[in-house]
Parts: C-alpha cells; sequence; structure tokens
C-alpha cells in the first residue's frame, strides 16, 4: 500500500481525491492537509461534503511541519494554489515523494512564463526542468519514470485531447490557428466565495480574452498556436469545447477518423464519437473525455467534452497515479 497524502484537501478536487484513494485497492490515505490558517482545520471532511459521510471521516489537519508529512508520505497530491505548490513541491520531492501536482506551478518549461501569467518567479528551475507532463494519453512513458508530475489544467486537457490526433498526424493547415471557445461550470473558479463565481450571479460569458494564462499552456504543449477563449456557464461541472480548425490540403474524412482511432483506440479514458457531438451530461462524474466531430469542405469542428473535477483534475491524477505505479488505467474510477 501506497501511503498517500493530499495537501489542500478541503477544496472540490481534493475531496475527489480522497474518495478515489479509499476505492484504491493499493493505496491508503496517509493524511489530509489544509493550510494553518484555514477556517476548515479540525473538521472532518465528511462535515463539508456530506456524500464522504461514513467512507472518509478523516479529519482536516493543518500543514505545521512539511518535513514530518514527507516523511510519513510515498505519493503526495497538491491540490494547492499555484504558489504554494511552488513552495511546498521541493521539500515533499527531496524527501522521495513521487508528487502529483494539480496546479500550474510545474506545467510549462518557458522562460518567463511564470511572472508574465502566475505572478511570481519560479525559484525551481531544476525541478521544473525535471517535470513530466501528465497529460495521461499522450505522456504515458514518460510519467512511468517521474519523481514530480504536472497534472495539466482542465481547459487544456479537453482542448488537447482534440486536438492532439490532428497535430500529430498533420492535418491541419499551419496556416490558420485552431479556435477554441471553451464553457466550464462554476466548480472550475474553485470552492472559495467570490460574487463573480456565485452560482446566482453567473451569466454565460466570456473571460480572459487573449490574456488566459491556459492559451501559452495548450500552445506549448500541443506545439501549435492556437486562439482560446474561456466561458463560464451557470452549471455546476463540466467543461465543453467546441474547436473550429482548417484542414491542410486534401485531407479527408477517412484521414480524421484513422488520426483519432490510432490515437485514442486502446485508450481507457477518451470515447470517440465520431459524428455525434458530445455532451456535458454523458461525461459529468465519469474520467471520460468525450470526442466528436464533423467536416465540412475544409473545414473541421472537433467537440471535446469533460468533467472539470474529474477528467480536468482528480481523475487524470489518478490516472497518472496508476501509470506511474504500473496499476489499470481507471482503478478506482469506475
Amino acid at each position: 500500500m501506497l501511503k498517500t497524502t493530499i495537501i489542500g484537501a478541503s477544496g472540490y478536487t481534493g475531496a475527489e481525491l480522497a474518495l478515489m484513494i479509499f476505492k484504491h485497492p493499493h493505496l491508503s490515505l496517509a493524511g489530509l492537509y489544509v493550510s494553518e490558517n484555514s477556517l476548515d482545520k479540525g473538521k472532518a471532511i465528511s462535515e463539508l461534503y456530506g456524500s464522504l459521510k461514513g467512507i472518509v471521516d478523516d479529519v482536516l489537519q493543518p500543514l505545521s511541519d512539511v518535513t514530518q508529512v514527507a516523511k510519513e508520505s510515498d505519493v503526495v497530491l497538491l491540490a494547492t494554489a499555484h504558489e504554494v505548490s511552488h513552495d511546498l513541491a521541493a521539500t515533499f520531492l527531496e524527501n522521495d515523494c513521487v508528487v502529483f501536482d494539480l496546479s500550474g506551478a510545474f506545467r510549462v518549461q518557458q522562460e518567463g512564463f511564470y511572472s508574465e501569467y502566475y505572478g511570481f518567479e519560479h525559484k525551481h528551475e531544476a525541478w521544473l526542468d525535471k517535470a513530466v507532463y501528465g497529460l495521461a494519453e499522450w505522456n504515458a512513458e514518460a510519467i512511468t519514470q517521474a519523481q514530480l508530475i504536472a497534472v495539466p489544467g482542465c481547459y487544456p486537457t479537453a482542448s488537447q485531447l482534440a486536438l492532439k490526433p490532428l497535430v500529430e498526424f498533420d492535418l491541419l493547415d499551419k496556416n490558420q490557428w485552431p479556435v477554441i471557445n471553451a464553457t466550464s461550470g462554476v466548480t472550475g473558479a474553485g470552492r472559495k466565495a467570490n460574487l463573480v463565481s456565485s452560482f446566482c450571479e453567473v451569466s454565460l460569458q466570456p473571460y480572459g480574452v487573449f490574456t488566459h494564462r491556459h492559451q501559452p499552456e495548450i500552445a506549448a504543449h500541443l506545439g501549435c498556436d492556437v486562439i482560446f477563449t474561456p466561458h463560464l456557464g451557470n452549471f455546476k461541472r463540466g467543461i465543453l469545447a467546441t474547436i473550429t480548425t482548417k484542414l491542410a490540403k486534401g485531407v479527408t474524412e477517412k484521414e480524421i477518423q484513422h488520426a483519432f482511432e490510432k490515437s485514442y483506440g486502446q485508450a481507457a479514458a477518451v470515447r470517440l464519437l465520431g459524428n455525434e457531438m458530445p455532451k456535458i451530461q454523458s461525461v459529468e462524474k465519469t474520467p471520460f473525455c468525450d470526442i466528436g466531430w464533423k467536416v465540412q469542405g475544409e473545414h473541421l469542428i472537433v467537440v471535446s467534452a469533460i468533467d472539470n473535477l474529474l477528467k480536468g483534475a482528480s481523475s487524470q491524477a489518478m490516472q497518472c497515479i496508476n501509470i506511474r505505479f504500473g496499476f489499470p488505467m481507471l482503478t478506482s474510477l469506475i
């Protein structure tokens, strides 16, 4: 049994991870931690999430001695803010923990990226260089060898899973950037109270136009520039990404289907729908990414749907754990 610790356990993602660890035959929950000034410290996690009552009733503990927690852990999941993950990860890594970071702190190896998009200077460039991007369907081989896995963001997961087969098989006209319009439920904004993301205040609208930090993350790992516009929708969970692309000259529908089937024919957590369009209802509370597409002339529209808290965060982290330690891909997920 791998002793598994969650830091930032009081958030939506932390609660999902706690249940997955409970269900996993090879993981044991070593501790649930929150910041020392958290109002949730000392409470059972099941007080915050009633669905966990009688299943996971562990108490949320304040993270006061990081080194001691590291010594008591084999696996650490950082479900924390970007700056917090940045500051904590090195201590866990230096104590031989395998770290799965669900923040953006180690996702992009690009000079000036963190000061521009995250507002802090990265001080752990050696670990940043060693970090493996945890897009499970595409980086499995590297994940098996990694000590630090940077789990992708929810928008980048939905976007890249839809586009990567097209880029890898060189099916797109490189002179026209793919245009990604993606809408997320309000859980994507986290559990902390905020008027902007309060359910009763949310009206469907775009945000972060031309400035969202996920655009360079998508472009960096896709190897292709994109136009990315996120939207906030008045529903709880899920992401739907509708992506418009221009095909390279002479590309056929058969080639597109072949690219998707070759990429995901054996992928446990990706479901190909062909010309059927995905919907959030079908992936909500599942670890799957559903992908559908349609061609008209030289243009292709590809649509992907995921649960932002699962395939966009916690279940993808669990996929990475399963890959890293040689467990079946969907262990504890279905």
